[in-house]
């Protein structure tokens, strides 16, 4: 099991408790609801090991410094309803230490888990939602659990949604963010026009959770995803939006899901460890940190 679920930055940290770490990196290997790709359930131990090939500087600062610990992985078989209720235990269990979660996909479904903890610890949040699909399916082969109805189920919670980078939608999905307060700035807008300033919207709420489906990059920087859209977000693209979303709010957490290893192709699973570890450093320099 150390072998397949390293901890996060092993190679350059010394083992901490849970207490001593404000980020807590959870390991989550579902893949019960893919629809086109396979691999996710390798993705969090993909992203373990390649973080071992980070350096601690990421370029601002040492986002190591305010401490990372790895949980060991959720169990993720058996009905999709219960992997969620563990999900969401874990994750309550890091929220009662004043701590910020950092889950590792997985299919994108493991964020409803988190959402869940997210509603019974601190009521409606805003979501922040980086992705090349919209996720709003109300059910997908039959089960609303699939990873095409994590948004959709955020809404159900009453949580406000904001999409980067969408660029794939179904007809439905089109009328449920006209009829429900779905907030966007989708991929061909960031195309034409750059990421604005002010991106999110007057009266979004102060408390975010950040959800990255690594498909919203550009599959020339993502190639290992099981559902690829072309003409996603550049990296540059996606720390812009990544600090934007968290500067001066209180970040609970956030999750990087959906990466589905390619054997042989390194760079996309060292990739979503930097995506992983660039983002501890911008909600550590931006946000506002109730546990520090």
């Amino acid at each position: 099991m150390h072998d397949t679920y390293p901890r996060f930055l092993e190679e350059e940290l010394d083992e901490i408790t849970p207490e001593e770490a404000l980020f807590h990196v959870i390991p989550v290997p579902l893949e019960q609801t893919v629809s086109y790709g396979g691999g996710t359930g390798k993705g969090p131990s993909a992203i373990l090991r390649a973080s071992s090939q980070l350096e601690l500087y990421d370029g601002v600062s040492n986002p190591s410094e305010h401490g990372i610990w790895t949980a060991p992985p959720v169990e993720t078989e058996g009905p999709l309803s219960d992997v969620v209720g563990r999900i969401k235990g874990v994750v309550e269990r890091s929220f009662a230490l004043g701590k910020l979660p950092v889950l590792l996909g997985g299919e994108h479904t493991v964020t409803v888990g988190a959402l869940e903890a997210c509603r019974a610890a601190f009521g409606e949040i805003g979501i922040v939602q980086i992705d090349a699909h919209a996720d709003l399916r109300d059910t997908y082969e039959g089960t609303p659990y699939s990873h095409a109805c994590v948004m959709r189920r955020a809404c159900d919670m009453g949580h406000t949604v904001f999409q980067a980078g969408i660029r794939s939608l179904s007809l439905p999905e089109v009328a449920f963010r006209k009829s429900h307060p779905v907030h966007y700035l989708d991929a061909r807008d960031i195309a034409k026009h750059g990421i604005p300033e002010q991106m999110l919207p007057d009266g979004f709420p102060e408390r975010i959770w950040l959800t990255i489906d690594v498909d919203g990059l550009d599959a020339s920087v993502m190639p290992a995803t099981g559902t690829p859209e072309p003409g996603g977000i550049t990296w540059y693209q996606c720390h812009e939006i990544i600090e934007k979303a968290v500067s001066g709010r209180r970040v609970a957490g956030f999750d990087v899901v959906e990466l589905a290893p390619v054997k042989g192709l390194h760079f996309p699973d060292f990739t979503a460890a930097r995506l992983v570890y660039d983002t501890m450093g911008f909600v550590s320099r931006s946000a506002i940190k109730e546990s520090l």
